[in-house]
């Protein structure tokens, strides 16, 4: 591992986590909890085997991954972020929010994979009626759908995969989809962009932006 060699909390903190693909291997184990090497390599397209192999071992070497065995039937080698590691979740939600304008000027050629929406879901979003009845939302931003749940403390809880019963499911252009449970955009107005609803339209009154004061720091 390379280091800046520098005595200042920033450069020992890029040490650990500042070489290219290690936040995105935590931003997988983020969404998923608990990886194995295939779930890490199908969610990060363009890195080379050697390389991630290398940057898991670094991480779990630093502390941040701890690596398992598990038991039957899954039967392999599974990673996960340690204590430590989740800690990394605060620096990942900032990253997101500083690099979201850049969005706008993507070109088309970028890869995308549905269940990344999954951590701004969870970051950015909350139930704005915690103690009514939960309620659950499935969104089909296209490939992997995403399971959107109220929990009853104000927070929204993700998960990959359908749920059998969904209160409604939003198709459509991932970030319309999120503009849309965050209230940046109405109803009317990301149906336009793209975004189909299924289901009773009452059950995104639900859903709105999460207040600084409750955002991740």
């Amino acid at each position: 591992m390379r280091s800046y060699g520098q005595l200042c909390a920033l450069a020992k903190a890029l040490d650990l986590v500042g070489d290219r693909w290690t936040l995105l291997i935590v931003r997988e184990l983020l969404i998923r909890e608990t990886c194995r090497y295939t779930d890490l390599r199908s969610g990060l397209p363009g890195i080379a085997t050697n390389l991630l192999a290398e940057r898991l071992d670094e991480l779990v070497e630093a502390g941040l991954v701890s690596r398992e065995a598990a038991p039957p039937p899954i039967a392999t080698t599974v990673y996960r972020l340690t204590d430590r590691g989740r800690q990394l979740e605060p620096v990942v939600e900032a990253l997101g929010r500083w690099g979201a304008p850049l969005l706008a000027t993507a070109t088309g050629k970028e890869a995308f994979l549905s269940h990344w929406l999954a951590l701004p879901a969870r970051l950015y979003v909350r139930d704005t009626t915690p103690k009514a009845p939960s309620v659950r939302v499935e969104l089909r931003p296209g490939g992997e759908p995403i399971t959107l749940e109220t929990v009853g403390d104000g927070s929204v809880r993700t998960r990959i995969g359908a749920t059998g019963h969904a209160d409604a499911t939003l198709e459509g252009p991932p970030q319309v989809v999120l503009h849309l449970l965050t209230r940046k955009v109405t109803l009317s107005a990301a149906r336009k962009r793209g975004v189909r609803l299924h289901g009773d339209p009452k059950v995104l009154r639900r859903f709105g932006p999460k207040p600084a004061a409750q955002a991740p720091a």
